[in-house]
């Protein structure tokens, strides 16, 4: 059996009488997108640092890529984009990404035939010319991605990585991590976009105050994973309306559009039929419903619990 990509045992991180992780202790495994939860102050920024041997834990024991945290061959292995990088904004993209590969020892035909790739991969070749300091934010998060994919990692560490990106730059992420996948390569990745976790990522974990206090496959959900006493239907419907969407909350609560199909909570499982009934008295086409997987929302909100308020 491979090893683990990350493996820790209460690793706990104080800074003076501040307690930023009290307990992670978590197991991802290689060739798996692997997604980190949790409301702002979490300590999910310290979590990563430590998994990187940015900064040392104050107690507790990991293992990166079958090494001890900090050791300097893993770490050639991972590639790495910070929620908040700062680039050397006098250089091009292309400069951008040739510096950084000459710091990984990347020889000189190897540099160039990946740096060309790269950029394809984030769709900035038409820009691969121009200063950094002329892109938008969106712009150097892509680049910033490419600089983590230089050395080929067997693991990335991606820290919000879609902030600030348009609907096709998620949608470019989302496919050069989908590539990462079938590579073999395990993405570690930090979100408050849930919406994007729930479609990229194989597992995730849940963190509050400064323990992973849940671990669970988004691949495997089924009904019962609702809070008690909820119960979530989805609805495909022809024609959605704003209208409709209001009138179905006489249905139950939290009523939404996911992923080209409506989502409600209710408590009773006999409203299903009674729902269904008066959309055909509505003249409205059904063509789907019944009990659906609770949205990955839904379970944030149920396991942070009074946690879950904005940040």
């Amino acid at each position: 059996m491979n090893a683990a990509a990350i493996r820790t045992q209460f690793l706990r991180k104080e800074f003076g009488p501040k307690v930023a992780v009290a307990d992670l202790t978590l197991t991802v495994q290689q060739g798996e997108v692997f997604g980190f939860l949790g409301p702002n102050g979490a300590g999910k920024t310290t979590s990563i640092k430590m998994l990187l041997g940015l900064v040392a834990p104050t107690a507790g024991d990991g293992r990166v890529l079958d090494a001890p945290l900090g050791n300097v061959a893993a770490r050639a292995k991972i590639g790495f984009l910070p929620e908040h990088f700062r680039f050397q904004d006098w250089l091009s993209g292309r400069e951008f990404l040739d510096l950084h590969a000459r710091l990984y020892g990347i020889s000189n035909v190897k540099r160039e035939t990946s740096i060309k790739e790269l950029l394809r991969r984030v769709d900035l070749q038409d820009a691969s010319e121009r200063k950094l300091k002329e892109y938008s934010k969106g712009m150097l998060q892509r680049v910033g991605l490419a600089a983590a994919l230089l050395n080929e990692p067997e693991l990335v560490f991606l820290d919000e990585p879609t902030s600030g990106l348009d609907p096709l730059g998620r949608l470019i992420v989302r496919d050069v991590i989908n590539e990462l996948r079938a590579q073999g390569t395990c993405v570690f990745l930090n979100s408050h976009l849930l919406s994007e976790v729930e479609i990229t990522c194989d597992r995730v974990a849940f963190v509050k105050n400064g323990s992973v206090i849940r671990e669970m496959s988004l691949r495997d959900r089924i009904a019962g994973d609702s809070p008690p006493n909820v119960i979530e239907i989805e609805l495909v419907v022809k024609n959605i309306t704003p209208n409709l969407l209001r009138e179905l909350a006489q249905f139950g609560k939290n009523v939404q559009q996911l992923n080209g199909a409506i989502h409600l909570q209710t408590e009773n499982e006999a409203r299903i039929p009674e729902l269904n009934r008066w959309l055909v008295a509505q003249g409205v086409d059904v063509y789907k419903i019944g009990m659906a997987k609770p949205s990955l929302e839904t379970l944030f909100l149920q396991v942070m619990g009074e946690d879950a308020r904005a940040g």
